[in-house]
């Protein structure tokens, strides 16, 4: 970066990045806090300022599982992609109730997912009603939903 300064740095590098956005140079989300350190010379916590301003204007939203994303490229969190899916599944009949789900391997290799999003899905579920847990058994579709 050329004549950082002190104080404000996280400000210049928030304008770049605000511009940078503007012309579409990140559909597939921002780059990492740790490209983005490297490419301005700076500290990580100056990164994490930068990235917080262009938050709190709203140029710039936290997907979990997912990264930053700008507003054009702003994706669902992994887990509620799933559950979104499965809902639908259930919705639609393609899972009737009492239907048994896939297992979470499944799902996993499915969803190019780790098993422990996957768990997040269907506890996510269980929780709402949709499905319902069988010790050693599986999850199955509840009547209900």
């Amino acid at each position: 970066m050329t004549n950082p300064s002190p104080r404000g740095t996280y400000l210049t590098i928030s304008e770049a990045l605000r511009a940078r956005i503007a012309e579409g140079a990140y559909p597939d989300g921002l780059p990492s806090e740790a490209e983005i350190g490297r490419e301005f010379g700076v500290a990580r916590t100056t990164v994490r300022r930068a990235l917080r301003t262009l938050e709190e204007t709203g140029d710039v939203t936290t997907v979990a599982g997912v990264g930053r994303q700008t507003g054009s490229g702003a994706q669902m969190a992994p887990y509620k992609r799933i559950m979104t899916d499965l809902l639908e599944r259930i919705r639609t009949g393609d899972l009737p109730a009492g239907a048994q789900l896939p297992s979470e391997a499944e799902l996993a290799e499915t969803y190019g997912v780790a098993r422990g999003t996957v768990r997040r899905a269907v506890h996510e579920l269980e929780g709402a009603g949709h499905v319902q847990a069988r010790h050693g058994v599986g999850r199955f579709v509840s009547p209900t939903s």
